[in-house]
């Protein structure tokens, strides 16, 4: 099978489209493999990061591959930061989050 054909197999066998998820630590490791996956499958991403300067690098990244990816700047140890992150992708996903 040709690499493209098995892309669309794979893609429309695994299809996220229409989905939302939430990433938090995007930016690096496990968290931005994870974002790669995910918006490549065609789920639309938020992802946090306690660097702005490296989340916004990934976000012009990912949307220079077409992916639907946002984010925002949290801490995630911080429960007030937490809260103002869930009330943000709540925002931006119209209520709707799928995956966590």
């Amino acid at each position: 099978m040709a690499e493209s054909e098995s892309s669309n197999v794979r893609s429309s066998r695994w299809s996220l489209k229409g989905m939302t998820a939430l990433v938090t630590g995007g930016t690096r490791g496990i968290g931005h493999a994870v974002v790669e996956e995910l918006a490549g499958f065609g789920a639309s991403v938020h992802t946090c990061s306690r660097n702005e300067t490296e989340l916004n690098k990934c976000l012009n990244e990912w949307r220079g591959k077409g992916f639907v990816v946002s984010g925002s700047v949290c801490d995630a140890s911080s429960r007030v930061q937490r809260e103002k992150l869930m009330e943000e992708v709540a925002s931006v996903f119209n209520g709707k989050l799928n995956i966590l």
